[in-house]
């Protein structure tokens, strides 16, 4: 039996497979950073099991996550996805991810990709932490405030340093696996 991160639901096959597979892998792809960041902000207040089984239904509702396509959305778009009980049904999250869209956006066209931009705040190499338990681990860090900040000034919402850090978490930049967990050293290793 695999020792893992004491978080994951054992009996829920979609969060195994996200820590097995996913969370924690560094990320250096745009469409799946911006992902990640719009699937954290619609998190907020919620368990991470409710955005994983409504996953599928958010990347058919907003088109597959296309930063291009979604910061172009108008109110029609608002509406329909409004009325689709796949999705978080909030309207301020939603019109924060069209807005969000735009703003990665500029990112991209200022500094070539997001992936430069976002990776820049942590040196361009993950962190690897050594944790012992879960109970160890921050809620945020001095460079997830940091890269909050910098968000919520160019136009962000919903990326609260709270946010951030479980964005750096997820997307690689920080490996925060408990050492006890057999991913932990997989990823490090893969690095």
């Amino acid at each position: 039996m695999l020792t893992r991160c004491t978080w994951v639901n054992i009996n829920d096959p979609l969060y195994i497979a996200y820590h097995d597979f996913e969370w924690g892998v560094p990320v250096h792809d745009d469409r799946l950073l911006f992902e990640y960041l719009i699937l954290e902000g619609m998190q907020a207040g919620l368990s991470w099991s409710t955005i994983l089984r409504k996953r599928e239904n958010f990347r058919l509702a907003f088109d597959n996550f296309e930063p291009g396509i979604i910061g172009a959305y108008g109110d029609d778009k608002v509406e329909e996805l409004m009325n689709n009980a796949g999705i978080i049904r909030n309207h301020r999250k939603i019109l924060a991810s069209i807005g969000n869209a735009q703003a990665f956006l500029a990112i991209q066209a200022e500094f070539g990709t997001f992936d430069a931009y976002i990776w820049q705040f942590i040196g361009g190499k993950p962190i690897t932490n050594r944790w012992e338990t879960i109970s160890e681990i921050p809620a945020h860090t001095e460079d997830s405030d940091r890269l909050s900040k910098d968000l919520l000034l160019r136009g962000f919402k919903f990326v609260g340093s709270t946010i951030i850090y479980a964005h750096m978490q997820a997307t690689g930049m920080v490996n925060d696996h408990t050492i006890d967990c057999f991913r932990h050293s997989e990823i490090l290793n893969s690095i």
